[in-house]
């Protein structure tokens, strides 16, 4: 279960008992579906990017889409959606929040 206070989920594409999911394109596939739910909502051509909502990315080395809760709020059965995807494949879900890199410090001369 995801808890309300949660900002982002992250679906792995490793199942329970640690097997990777196939099909290999399974994150970009499940990230194209949903494209279409973004701030504004749909538009001609949003077909062509990914939802700043549901991000397939690789963390570790392991296919992953993060899924931010905004999608829920904006359309809460496209997050049913996503959620059961994962609970139906078996796929371990945890939650999170993807915080970006540190910005390099210049070296000192």
């Amino acid at each position: 279960m995801v808890s309300d206070s949660a900002k982002e989920v992250f679906i792995q594409g490793l199942t329970h008992d640690g097997k990777t999911f196939r099909p290999s394109d399974w994150a970009e596939r499940l990230a194209g579906v949903m494209s279409q739910f973004r701030p504004g909502g749909a538009h001609p051509g949003s077909h062509l990017s990914y939802s700043p909502w549901c991000i397939p990315t690789t963390l570790n080395g392991v296919k992953c889409v993060v899924v931010h809760r905004d999608l829920r709020d904006f359309e809460p059965m496209a997050w049913d959606f996503v959620l059961n995807f994962a609970r139906d494949n078996h796929l371990q879900v945890a939650e999170a929040c993807l915080v970006p890199d540190a910005p390099s410090k210049p070296k000192a001369g």
